[in-house]
């Protein structure tokens, strides 16, 4: 059977449970085009990153 080494102290213990605690993903309203994004991603409905076009627009069918 493992057993540990040594004792683990409780601020090892909380920071590898600490991730347990990370929020769900944030979205931020396009200042363009209204439409939700992740911060720091390029729009991929208009393409767009910082002001700059990226990528080519996505068709709408």
């Amino acid at each position: 059977m493992a057993v540990p080494k040594s004792k683990i102290s409780r601020a090892k213990r909380g920071t590898r449970r600490s991730a347990d605690a990370i929020k769900s993903d944030a979205y931020v309203e396009d200042k363009d085009s209204g439409e939700l994004r992740r911060p720091h991603h390029i729009d991929l409905k208009t393409g767009m990153y910082r002001g700059r076009q990226i990528l080519e627009p996505k068709e709408e069918f």
